[in-house]
């Protein structure tokens, strides 16, 4: 399920690059991204501290969603505000893996998965 997360994130950040770029101002599907943004900063957070030993993948992968989408001011800003409320806000909840923590992990990778495909399948040329 991981692969097919990747591979439509990698789909999404190829396909929004252009619109993008052609215009800085809020873009249809902000929303999407900022929420694909905060999951990503909770993968980043609970996969650290239930020993994936996957180090900075989800920073990594924030950094391509940066890096394609090309964001400035604002519209960055919001990105990487929504990254660190995810990273941030399980942060103070969790300190080390639990169950439940193990339960979130699984349920943001098929929510990040859903917007993946919902936003491929809704703005893809």
């Amino acid at each position: 399920m991981r692969k097919h997360f990747f591979a439509v994130f990698i789909v999404i950040s190829t396909c929004l690059v252009a619109p993008a770029r052609a215009q800085d101002a809020a873009a249809p599907f902000d929303g999407d991204l900022q929420r694909l943004a905060e999951i990503l900063g909770t993968l980043h957070y609970l996969r650290g501290i239930c020993g994936n030993n996957e180090g900075a993948k989800w920073r990594n992968e924030m950094q391509a969603l940066v890096d394609a989408e090309t964001p400035s001011g604002e519209r960055r800003a919001r990105m990487i505000a929504g990254f660190n409320r995810g990273y941030n806000g399980f942060q103070q909840t969790y300190r080390t893996c639990t169950p439940a923590a193990a339960i979130a992990i699984r349920r943001y990778i098929e929510e990040g998965s859903k917007i993946s495909r919902d936003l491929t399948a809704r703005y893809a040329n």
